[in-house]
C-alpha cells in the first residue's frame, strides 16, 4: 500500500509546480516609462521605451524612422485644466545593444513640450492634469508613470509617485519581475511657477543589457566545425531537457495518462516523438507569425489561446480515459475501438505537451534568420525539442515502470483496479485547472 501511495504522491508533486508557473515571456516585452515634468510654468513629458529582442525584430525599423516620435505623441493624452494639450517633440534618441542570441534590444527616448491653450491656468492659480499613455497597448511589459515638479513648480497632489521604480527602465526591481508595474495613467494637481522651465535632458543611457542564456548563445558561435556543431546539439538537447523539467509542460499529465491508459514504454516513446514534432512546428509557425504578420498579430497574444487549446486537449483526454475505464469490457470490438481511441488520446497528449513554443527557441530561430544560419538554427531547435521530449518520455517510462512494479505487489484487487480511474480523474482535474487559468487573459 505504501508504494501505491508513493506513486500518486509523485504524480501530484509533478503537478504542483505546473499550477503555479507559466512560460516566461521576457523576450516579448515592450516596456514603457513616462514622466510628466512640471518645470516652472511649462509642462514636459519625458518618454522612454525599452524593446526586448522580438519586438525589436518586429518594430526596430519603425522605431528608428523619422516621425516615430510624433506618432508616439499622438498616443499620449495630456489634459491641463480640462483642455487637451498638444505635445511637441523636442528631442529624441535611439540606441541598441546586443541581446539574447545576438539579436538587438532597443531603447527609444524622447522629450515633448506641452503646448498650452489660452484656457489653461495662469501662474499663481492651481492647475490640474490628467495623463494617459496608450502606446503599444497590446504588448506585455513594464508600464510606469511618474509626475514630478521643479524649477518653481509645486506638486500639490498626485496619484502616482515622483520617483521611478525602474530608474527609467534601466534597472528593474527583481522582486517585481513576476508582477511588473502596470500604470498607464496619472492625475495630479500642481502650482505652476512664474518663470519658463527647462526641458529635461535625455539620459544618454543605452538599452539595458540582457545577457543571453546558454542555449541562445549557441546560435551566435563563430566556429561551426563538425565537433562544435555536435557539441552544440548536445548542449541544446540538455537545455531542452532542463526546460521540460521546469514547472509546467504536462509532465503530470503524461505520467497520469500512461498509468490510466495501460500505456507501455512504446507509447512513451511515441509521446516523445509527438512532442518533438509539435514543439518544432510550433516554433516555426510562431516565427512566421512574428516576421510576416506582426502588423496584425503579436506573438504574445497567441500564447493565451495556445494555453486554452492545450488545456481543452487535456480535458478531452481525461474524459476519454475516464470513460474507457468506467466502461471497460473485454471484447474484441472494445479492444479494436479502444486502440483507435487510445492512439487519438496519445497524440492529443503529445500535442498538448509540445503546443506551447518555448520563447527561447523562438529567439534562436529569429537569430538564425538574422545571421543567415537557418539550417543551423533548425537543427538546434530540433535538438532542443528532442531534449524536451526525452525528459517527458523519461517521466512516462518511469510511470509505466512504476505501474508494472505495483502490479507485481499483492495489493487488494479493488485498489489496483481503481488506479487507472484515479489517474484519469487526475488528468481531468489538471485539464479543468489549466482551462480555468487560461480563460482570464482572454477576457
Amino acid at each position: 500500500m505504501k508504494r501505491l501511495v508513493a506513486l500518486f504522491v509523485a504524480l501530484l508533486a509533478l503537478g504542483v509546480p505546473a499550477a503555479a508557473s507559466a512560460h516566461p515571456l521576457g523576450n516579448f516585452t515592450v516596456n514603457r516609462f513616462a514622466a510628466v515634468e512640471l518645470s516652472g510654468r511649462d509642462v514636459f513629458v519625458h518618454y522612454v521605451l525599452d524593446l526586448a529582442e522580438i519586438p525589436t525584430v518586429q518594430e526596430g525599423s519603425h522605431v528608428r524612422a523619422a516621425g516615430f516620435d510624433s506618432e508616439v505623441a499622438r498616443r499620449l493624452e495630456l489634459d491641463l485644466d480640462g483642455h487637451r494639450a498638444r505635445l511637441q517633440p523636442l528631442k529624441r534618441e535611439v540606441s541598441e545593444r546586443p541581446g539574447a542570441g545576438g539579436l538587438p534590444t532597443m531603447r527609444f527616448e524622447a522629450v515633448y513640450r506641452a503646448v498650452l491653450t489660452a484656457a489653461a491656468s495662469t501662474p499663481g492659480t492651481g492647475s490640474s492634469l490628467v495623463f494617459h499613455d496608450s502606446n503599444f497597448g497590446t504588448r506585455i511589459g513594464w508600464r510606469e508613470v511618474v509626475v514630478r515638479a521643479h524649477d518653481g513648480a509645486q506638486l500639490l497632489a498626485s496619484d502616482v509617485p515622483s520617483v521611478s521604480r525602474s530608474d527609467e527602465l534601466r534597472a528593474y526591481p527583481k522582486e517585481l519581475l513576476r508582477s511588473p508595474l502596470d500604470v498607464t495613467s496619472a492625475r495630479a494637481r500642481f502650482q505652476p511657477g512664474s518663470q519658463p522651465g527647462m526641458s529635461p535632458a535625455l539620459s544618454g543611457a543605452a538599452a539595458p543589457e540582457r545577457p543571453a542564456g546558454a542555449f541562445e548563445k549557441l546560435i551566435a558561435r563563430n566556429d561551426l566545425g563538425v565537433g562544435v556543431v555536435l557539441l552544440s546539439l548536445l548542449i541544446a538537447a540538455f537545455w531542452g531537457a532542463a526546460h521540460a523539467l521546469s514547472p509546467g509542460h504536462g509532465k503530470t499529465m503524461v505520467a497520469a495518462y500512461l498509468v490510466g491508459s495501460r500505456g507501455t514504454a512504446r507509447h512513451a516513446l511515441l509521446l516523445g516523438l509527438t512532442v518533438t514534432l509539435t514543439h518544432t512546428a510550433g516554433v516555426f509557425a510562431l516565427g512566421g507569425v512574428t516576421l510576416a504578420l506582426s502588423a496584425f498579430v503579436v506573438p504574445e497574444e497567441l500564447y493565451p489561446w495556445l494555453n486554452l487549446v492545450s488545456a481543452l486537449l487535456v480535458v478531452g483526454v481525461g474524459a476519454s480515459v475516464l470513460r474507457a475505464r468506467l466502461r471497460h469490457r473485454h471484447t474484441h470490438d472494445h479492444h479494436h475501438h479502444h486502440g483507435e481511441r487510445g492512439l487519438r488520446d496519445l497524440l492529443a497528449v503529445g500535442i498538448s505537451g509540445g503546443l506551447l513554443p518555448c520563447p527561447t527557441a523562438l529567439v534562436v530561430l529569429l537569430a538564425a534568420i538574422s545571421l543567415h544560419r537557418v539550417g543551423y538554427g533548425l537543427v538546434l531547435i530540433l535538438a532542443f525539442s528532442a531534449g524536451l521530449a526525452g525528459a517527458m518520455t523519461a517521466v512516462g517510462v518511469a510511470a509505466v515502470s512504476a505501474k508494472r512494479f505495483l502490479r507485481g505487489e499483492r495489493f487488494e484487487g479493488r485498489i489496483v483496479r481503481a488506479l487507472p480511474a484515479v489517474s484519469a480523474l487526475l488528468i481531468l482535474g489538471l485539464g479543468v485547472a489549466m482551462t480555468a487559468r487560461s480563460i482570464p487573459p482572454l477576457v
